[in-house]
């Protein structure tokens, strides 16, 4: 089993700044990438970025260019700095990390609300 906590949403005015973390605790073998998810209201949830272990990058293009993903291996941590926050970008955002061992098993956090508003 692995945990995922994150943390950092909030409300910001376009045009500002946010950084979110995720931290993974547990069994953390065979961990094929980390990343992040929103889902808007009335929307499906959809990839915001992740960041795979050989640590090849996957950006959404409506992200590309504002948002980057990091990882720190030692803290199993992965963060999303968020710069140039448009409206529609508010939405849960939510931390994913995929495991591949017998199957694939994806692991979720209970979600940050991040709200771009003025």
């Amino acid at each position: 089993q692995v945990q995922v906590v994150e943390s950092g949403g909030g409300l910001v005015q376009p045009g500002g700044s946010l950084r979110l973390s995720c931290v993974a605790s547990g069994t953390m073998f065979s961990i094929y990438s980390m990343g992040w998810y929103r889902q808007a209201p009335g929307k499906q949830r959809e990839l915001v970025a992740d960041i795979r272990s050989t640590g090849k990058r996957n950006y959404s293009e409506s992200v590309k260019g504002r948002f980057t993903i990091s990882r720190d291996n030692a803290k199993n941590t992965v963060y999303l700095q968020m710069n140039s926050l448009k409206p529609e970008d508010t939405a849960v955002y939510y931390c994913n990390v995929r495991q591949y061992y017998a199957s694939r098993v994806d692991y979720w956090g209970q979600g940050t609300q991040v709200t771009v508003s003025s």
